[in-house]
């Protein structure tokens, strides 16, 4: 694949997406201590928004999971 080849749309089931680049979701959590997202998380995935695919993250089921 070419380096432009990257910008092109691809349609990934029911997702049209603009381009093939997707955002990976962070290594560390930035929920609240209770588990809930927070405001950080809404304002982090907020500015990235306009990238096309974002996977985020999730919560962590126990505090040592």
């Amino acid at each position: 694949m070419t380096l432009s080849a990257l910008w092109q749309p691809l349609s990934l089931g029911r997702l049209e997406l603009p381009h093939r680049l997707a955002l990976a979701p962070m290594t560390r959590n930035r929920a609240d201590a209770d588990g809930t997202p927070g405001d950080l998380m809404v304002e982090y995935y907020g500015q990235r928004a306009g990238l096309g695919l974002l996977i985020t993250e999730g919560t962590q089921p126990s505090a040592d999971g």
